[in-house]
């Protein structure tokens, strides 16, 4: 017990010296953390000064960013236009008046040609001169046998008046110069069948003939004289059967000759009523007018107009988007002052070229996003400044 009372003393004093020491020692940590603290808040409010700088400079150097304001879009209003749809096709240029010479009699050797290619003709002008030995010899023989009848015929003429002869010799003589000048007729215009000549106005589109070759209009499958006249040209299009219900006669076309920077417009004047049975598709005319820069067989860009509305609101191509709920685009909604990005679900019709018609989700006013919607989300704070 004396020991224990001994030791009391020393071991009040470690006791109490230890509860100094950790009050001490708190205290010192508390101080730390204080100055840890203010240091902290003075590199922050060095750090947004810094972020505010940069923020300032980002913002004069790249204006996509928008940072506070949104994301920058570009907009346009929605207004109610024409649309049109085409089909796109191609033709060529044809002529109504085409004309493959023929020899109207028997074919024969060419003796003479007038003209040569390119030339331009007009109807019943003498191209070529054939062979006519015959039909000369015959003709001539002909006229002689004539002059002869009608010598006997003023014969007899003259001995009727004189009451000389019968009735019967003098119609058999007036019998015989008719059915000679008869014969004359038939034999001049068999010789004239020689002479080859025009049909139709126009250019020698093609002479596939020399003097001393037997003309007899077509040597093969190539004419051997071919007579083109521009004065009436049109545009044959081959449309596929597909397009039939879309399409008739009347129908407006487009017509581009991108070799000779030339545009028609005009109408199907012609449709073919059966469909071939190779090509699957029916022959159109459309008739173009006379250029004389225009060409046969060139060809031709064709446009049919299939569809047109006169109102109706048409959009970009590229803006419409589509998620699992259909087809949509974005529009900008203001709401508490600011420009919202708001998906418009929308109905849409033809498509031709980069535009496409919406029947029904949009109406005439409506801010619809062109530029900048690939990244856009519903409801994300946009700007167009």
């Amino acid at each position: 017990m004396k020991g224990i009372l001994k030791f009391a003393p020393l071991l009040f004093i470690l006791v109490f010296s230890s509860c100094g020491s950790g009050s001490k020692d708190e205290k010192g940590s508390l101080g730390d953390k204080k100055a840890q603290l203010e240091k902290l808040k003075a590199e922050k409010e060095k750090l947004d000064g810094q972020i505010k700088t940069l923020e300032g400079e980002i913002a004069k150097l790249d204006t996509s960013a928008a940072l506070n304001k949104g994301k920058l879009v570009v907009a346009t209003t929605v207004d109610e236009k024409a649309f049109d749809h085409y089909i796109d096709l191609q033709g060529h240029i044809d002529a109504d008046n085409v004309s493959y010479i023929t020899p109207r009699g028997t074919p024969g050797q060419v003796r003479a040609l007038y003209i040569k290619k390119g030339d331009f003709v007009k109807k019943g002008q003498l191209l070529a001169k054939l062979d006519d030995d015959v039909q000369q010899k015959s003709l001539q023989t002909l006229k002689t046998q004539l002059a002869y009848a009608e010598d006997v015929y003023r014969r007899q003429k003259n001995l009727w008046d004189q009451n000389i002869g019968t009735e019967m010799q003098l119609k058999t003589a007036e019998n015989s110069v008719h059915n000679l000048k008869d014969q004359i007729s038939t034999a001049t215009s068999s010789w004239d069948m020689t002479n080859v000549r025009s049909d139709v106005n126009g250019y020698v589109e093609q002479l596939n003939l020399k003097v001393g070759e037997t003309f007899v209009g077509m040597a093969g499958t190539i004419p051997q004289i071919q007579i083109v006249n521009t004065s009436s040209l049109k545009v044959v299009t081959e449309v596929p059967e597909n397009y039939l219900s879309k399409i008739k006669e009347g129908t407006p076309v487009n017509i581009k000759l991108p070799d000779a920077n030339l545009e028609f417009n005009s109408k199907i004047s012609l449709m073919n009523r059966a469909i071939g049975l190779n090509s699957r598709s029916i022959v159109t005319e459309a008739k173009i007018p006379y250029n004389p820069n225009v060409h046969i067989n060139q060809v031709a860009e064709v446009r049919i107009k299939d569809y047109s509305n006169p109102n109706t609101i048409v959009i970009p191509l590229t803006i419409l988007q589509t998620d699992e709920k259909g087809k949509y685009v974005y529009v900008i909604a203001t709401e508490n002052g600011k420009k919202i990005a708001r998906k418009k679900p929308v109905q849409v019709g033809e498509i031709y070229g980069d535009n496409i018609e919406v029947k029904g989700g949009l109406t005439v006013g409506d801010q619809v996003i062109t530029e900048g919607f690939q990244s856009l989300y519903e409801g994300q704070v946009v700007t167009t400044s």
